[in-house]
């Protein structure tokens, strides 16, 4: 009798703690304003628009900028990534500005700091923000050591009694600037996640892209903003002197669109991504692994798929790092589906890759997902390009990887169990956090 109390007991604590949660999380978005009148965006006949005209509307519409810049790398899986990584910084004769989201205590962090470590004894200046949850795992004494080095580390969003909701927003940028000469970017943190989690036996799908070229100063401005918002401090007297921009080609027009501090009403990268698919003729490809687009996003979609554009989706399976996020993304399928939209899971491992090929000219490649969060609260920053060689480069890319995954089909996502559609619904509850 005792035992069955306990358990009535642990029962009514537990629903009590998610009615509870439930609560908070609706208080949280009431006073954030998102229970507010949603506006549906419609662009007409954007995709007639060609050449300067429609890259110069892309960028009025999505706040972006253009500078010129020319692709001279991409690679894809974690030992490729890494080690371009490294060479690139131990390349730097000048400065290493770096900044990310994830940062895990292992190898890949290890190897990290020893080629920081080296660049910093050669007198390079070096300055690191990272993400204050995404780095939360990585010891003060990591930080430390890098510090009496000369390093310059300044933590993105400390958590602050004095405005606790703020702590909501993330850094998700990954950016790596050497010499002010070269650029790297992509979704990979610095963690051996992406050597694979232990259930899987192959690598993270993700790439990284490097390019050259005169957007390189605009984006040691970006870098510097940030650097600022960190509280860190800015001695232009001290700054390191770079020289001219490499010589040769200056590459092609390159659109920047920095996702910053976003908000329900103003989303620069929501704004780019609805954009672009409406931009569309013949082909949407898009790749993100937490897929959960909002309503007017699936619209979109769906109206493209129906103007007989090839749309495909390619996201995380079963094997992801959240799989209460793919459970409850895969909510949003059926009236994808219906549409006659592809869905696939990649099935080898964790799917991490953001990117959007148009057409058979356009690529855009960076840091934000295809959700909620990118939209709405995190710090972004995404690249679209029109060179033909990385065009050509994801699109064997998006190939290789619809054939290691596995093809939603609407018999399938019906025959999910129940449970799995209970949680979906109550993940769902928190959807603007997921």
């Amino acid at each position: 009798m005792i035992n069955l109390m306990i358990k009535i007991g642990w029962i009514e604590g537990a629903i009590a703690l998610v009615i509870g949660l439930g609560l908070l999380n609706l208080i949280v978005l009431y006073f954030r304003g998102f229970f507010r009148d949603r506006r549906f965006y419609q662009i007409f006949n954007l995709s007639h628009l060609t050449g300067e005209s429609l890259i110069a509307a892309v960028a009025g519409l999505t706040d972006s900028f253009l500078e010129q810049g020319k692709i001279t790398g991409f690679w894809v899986g974690a030992e490729a990534i890494f080690s371009a990584r490294l060479v690139a910084i131990q390349s730097a004769q000048i400065s290493i500005e770096f900044e990310t989201y994830i940062m895990t205590p292992g190898r890949r962090a290890d190897c990290f700091a020893v080629a920081l470590s080296e660049r910093a004894r050669a007198g390079v200046k070096i300055r690191l923000i990272v993400d204050s949850f995404g780095a939360k795992s990585i010891a003060v004494s990591y930080w430390r050591n890098l510090q009496d080095l000369g390093i310059e580390v300044q933590i993105f969003n400390r958590f602050s009694w004095r405005d606790p909701l703020s702590f909501l927003k993330r850094n998700h940028r990954k950016l790596l600037l050497i010499d002010q000469q070269i650029a790297m970017v992509g979704g990979a943190g610095v963690s051996d996640q992406w050597d694979g989690l232990d259930s899987q036996k192959f690598p993270w799908l993700d790439y990284e892209i490097q390019f050259e070229g005169p957007v390189l100063k605009r984006l040691n401005s970006l870098f510097l903003q940030h650097w600022l918002d960190t509280q860190g401090m800015i001695d232009f007297a001290q700054e390191p002197t770079t020289p001219a921009q490499l010589s040769g080609s200056t590459g092609s027009a390159l659109l920047v669109t920095p996702g910053e501090d976003p908000t329900l009403r103003s989303s620069s990268i929501r704004s780019l991504y609805q954009v672009l698919i409406q931009t569309a003729r013949q082909r949407v490809w898009l790749a993100s692994p937490y897929f959960l687009p909002d309503q007017n996003t699936c619209n979109i979609l769906k109206q493209a798929q129906f103007n007989g554009i090839d749309v495909r989706i390619l996201t995380m399976s079963e094997n992801s790092d959240k799989p209460f996020v793919h459970n409850a993304a895969q909510e949003s399928y059926g009236g994808l589906i219906q549409s006659g939209i592809e869905i696939y899971e990649y099935d080898r491992s964790m799917m991490h890759a953001k990117l959007v090929l148009i057409d058979h000219q356009w690529v855009s490649f960076g840091s934000a997902n295809f959700d909620p969060r990118s939209f709405f609260q995190n710090d972004e920053l995404n690249f679209l390009t029109q060179e033909s060689d990385l065009v050509h480069q994801v699109t064997d890319f998006f190939t290789a990887s619809f054939a290691d995954s596995r093809l939603v089909s609407r018999e399938l996502w019906k025959r999910r169990g129940f449970w799995s559609r209970l949680k979906a619904r109550f993940w769902l509850l928190f959807y603007w956090q997921l």
